[in-house]
């Protein structure tokens, strides 16, 4: 999952018409009337894919050249909210001010984009600031939506209802799981993208875990609904991952869409997506909700956007497929790749070096193959690391088979990525594995 959370905090400063622009602003006429700010690169969002390039963007042109537009005033690392919603780490310890991730000297606008203009090379604030640019990074994250799931977001209010899905609602995951009794521990997996397509089953496999360790399991009925016709995407984990369930004793139903939620009732309505209109009540004592998600509002009925409202961008480069000067990063792009903060580390390192080769009116040179990764959490204690590429095909930094669980891999995933995320991702230094991969592999992969 990326580290964007939404809230739409206004900005605590304006332009004032009539005012002279500062030194970095200039005017499209001769008066001050129409005062713009202007950067040379602008980064649309403040997520793990906005700040990484903001902190390659200042050392390519300087500080004062580049401007973060991002509203919120705290930044989160969210992978680490499977294990908080489980109870093995502090939500507390995911976020940090927006103010100490900004790289220092980078200009943090402190609003929202509303407006796209990529004819006249500017962007409109939901203060009204306009700022104009060279350069455009589009960073915005993906969208969540509990309304879409008739009776939420209110049947948060209910105890026995959570999702690692927003800061809001990560720690009801966990006071669900700790007072579960008996019954019914249901988890759903929506029938739209999602980031990080495997957190929505990692928590059932934490669940199992808990309630096998506190002695209610043989009193647990663990189901697992997804809108897909697959557990997992890539076939090799998938294998892995049927064969933990079936060990388990899990219950996974394919094709299966949450589409309300009667909180007061404790039932969740799922419609079976082969057979649209027929419906099936799950009754529950714990519910684990996955929101359906979309392409960020304000990207809706831009130039920028494809058919489905997603950033348009060349899938290898990275680049916008109308505008040249227009970049995307990360879950807001139309990239068929799973949206992790593992394929935004790759994509900084390609996206960089096609800014770097546009900038000196070249042609990109450097490809992104689709890499990702999704550290699938099987228990408190072990990990199943996914790795693969744009094709569903492996590709494994490691030279052993990930599709086994291991306790390194776990230790990797709570211990070690918090710290290059925050130490190397965050600061542009951290690529994604790419090249220790190669040396692992002796330069054969």
């Amino acid at each position: 999952m990326t580290a964007r959370v939404l809230n739409w905090h206004k900005a605590p400063w304006r332009l004032y018409p009539g005012v002279c622009c500062p030194v970095n602003s200039y005017l499209h006429t001769s008066g001050c009337s129409a005062a713009k700010e202007h950067y040379k690169v602008v980064v649309l969002g403040g997520g793990s894919g906005g700040i990484a390039m903001g902190a390659r963007m200042k050392r390519k042109v300087g500080a004062a050249n580049v401007a973060i537009v991002e509203p919120s005033e705290m930044h989160y690392y969210q992978p680490i909210w499977t294990l908080v919603g489980a109870g093995a780490k502090n939500v507390g310890s995911s976020g940090r001010p927006t103010a100490n991730v900004i790289p220092s000297g980078v200009k943090w606008v402190k609003s929202s984009v509303k407006e796209f203009s990529p004819d006249k090379n500017t962007i409109r604030t939901a203060n009204g600031t306009e700022i104009s640019y060279e350069y455009l990074i589009v960073a915005l994250g993906i969208q969540l939506h509990y309304e879409k799931i008739k009776g939420l977001p209110e049947g948060f209010e209910h105890p026995k209802i959570g999702s690692n899905y927003s800061l809001q609602t990560v720690e009801k995951t966990w006071n669900a799981l700790r007072n579960f009794k008996e019954g019914n521990a249901v988890f759903s997996f929506p029938n739209t993208p999602v980031k990080c397509a495997g957190a929505p089953q990692k928590i059932m496999y934490l669940s199992d875990a808990y309630l096998r360790k506190t002695g209610k399991r043989s009193k647990a009925n663990i189901i697992y609904n997804t809108s897909l016709p697959v557990l997992f995407g890539v076939k090799k984990y998938a294998d892995a991952l049927w064969d933990i369930v079936k060990a388990r004793d899990l219950n996974v139903n394919l094709r299966h869409n949450l589409i309300e939620v009667r909180a007061d009732k404790q039932e969740a309505v799922f419609e079976n997506l082969d057979n649209p209109g027929e419906t099936k009540v799950f009754e529950y004592e714990m519910l684990h909700v996955t929101p359906p998600m979309g392409p960020p509002s304000a990207l809706k009925g831009s130039l920028l956007e494809d058919e489905g409202g997603w950033l348009d961008v060349n899938k290898e480069t990275l680049q916008h497929k109308k505008y040249p000067n227009v970049f995307g990063i990360g879950d807001c792009t139309n990239l068929p790749t799973s949206k992790t903060a593992a394929a935004v580390a790759a994509q900084s390192a390609v996206l960089d070096r096609t800014i770097t080769k546009v900038m000196k009116n070249g042609q990109p040179d450097k490809k992104y193959d689709g890499y990702t990764s999704c550290p699938l959490v099987t228990s408190y204690k072990s990990v199943i690391l996914a790795e693969f590429d744009y094709n569903g095909q492996p590709l494994e930094t490691f030279p052993v088979d990930q599709s086994k669980e291991s306790r390194v891999m776990f230790h990797m995933k709570a211990d070690v990525m918090p710290h290059l995320y925050w130490h190397g991702l965050l600061k542009g230094l951290w690529g994604g594995p790419g090249p220790y991969r190669t040396m692992m592999h002796l330069g054969m992969k």
